[in-house]
């Protein structure tokens, strides 16, 4: 029996356009949830682990919604503190071919948003807890959601639990008047497994590398895998806490087709995964959420570095076929496609 995986931040209430629509371009919006590590947490649920989803909900029948929405998929929601008054929002347009997909935030003031680190009892999260998760989104809420993420990763630490954290960099959050790498840099130093993209390395933690241009590489698919190797090499230099450091390669040749791979790194050795081309992209929000719940996965069980992030790309694959936030695959999907059938044929 593997130990518990925990994993803290934000829920909030999902609402896209139908389709490929432009926002109110027909009068609905379709309602779910979704949330970085609350993706992760249903994620790790629908791979058979044990997890826990910690944070702050108000009081009202849309929150009621979120819980029983993590509960349907086996998550505990135990420790999620119900304070505050309003839930975090997020507005999505799907994009295809050449448009980019579209997110608008409304989360200020929400429930995680204000909720106090000294409210959370630490000692009843991590009891029998082995992994615990988190990302760069949740300190870029505000001042008191910064301080609440360091106190979780110190807790998490102190007891001995493996800790893992995404990057994430999203810069139409952090408002607060801190840049992200005053507040990641701190964070980062109590993390044993970090994962990101190169655009998180850069601008959530300011590590960059001076040669090649990142956002051409992206966009043409010409990826060299000897630069990851040397940013994974400065991150491990600036953070000697670090025990991983994973990177996710995604070409975006349109909104609906890219390729998808990941290198990892554990100090010494440089592993590269296969690689996916991606064509008909269903809904790519949660797909570095779904890579970073495949590692954890992976890694958490005991397998071998490089067949553990192989898993992670595999999983994430699928979840670009997947609409809403959340991987729903299970661990036996994940492994048909790691095994090379990707035809997509009927399983009859």
């Amino acid at each position: 029996m593997h130990k518990r995986v925990v994993t803290l931040g934000e829920i909030m209430l999902r609402l896209k356009a139908p389709g490929f629509e432009r926002f109110f371009q027909s009068p609905l919006l379709e309602a779910t949830f979704g949330g970085g590590e609350g993706n992760v947490a249903v994620s790790l649920a629908n791979f058979g682990l044990d997890v826990s989803f910690v944070s702050a909900l108000p009081d009202n029948p849309i929150a009621d919604a979120a819980v029983r929405f993590l509960r349907a998929y086996g998550v505990d929601a135990g420790h999620i503190q119900r304070s505050g008054e309003r839930m975090g929002i997020y507005f999505l347009e799907g994009g295809a071919n050449q448009r980019p997909s579209n997110v608008v935030y409304d989360r200020a003031h929400s429930a995680i948003a204000v909720a106090r680190a000294d409210s959370f009892d630490w000692d009843a999260i991590f009891e029998d807890a082995g992994w615990f998760h988190i990302t760069g989104i949740t300190p870029a809420l505000s001042e008191s959601a910064a301080a609440l993420s360091l106190t979780a990763v110190q807790a998490a630490q102190a007891r001995g639990v493996t800790v893992s954290c995404d990057y994430n960099f999203r810069k139409k959050l952090w408002q607060y008047g801190k840049r992200a790498p005053e507040v990641m840099t701190e964070l980062v130093k109590y993390v044993d497994v970090g994962i990101a993209n190169e655009e998180d390395c850069q601008k959530s933690l300011g590590i960059a590398l001076d040669e090649g241009d990142y956002e051409h590489a992206v966009a043409t698919g010409e990826l060299d895998t000897a630069r990851y190797e040397a940013l994974a090499g400065k991150m491990f230099a600036a953070f000697p806490n670090l025990k991983y450091q994973a990177i996710t390669l995604r070409e975006s040749f349109s909104a609906s087709y890219n390729g998808w791979s990941a290198c990892l790194y554990d100090g010494a050795n440089f592993m590269l995964s296969r690689r996916y081309a991606i064509t008909d992209i269903v809904d790519r929000v949660g797909g570095g959420d779904s890579f970073a719940a495949g590692l954890i996965y992976g890694l958490h069980t005991g397998m071998a570095d490089e067949d553990a992030l192989n898993y992670a790309v595999a999983a994430s694959c699928l979840k670009h076929s997947i609409p809403g936030d959340a991987n729903l695959v299970s661990v036996s999907e994940v492994e048909r496609l790691m095994q090379g059938d990707a035809s997509g044929r009927v399983q009859r």
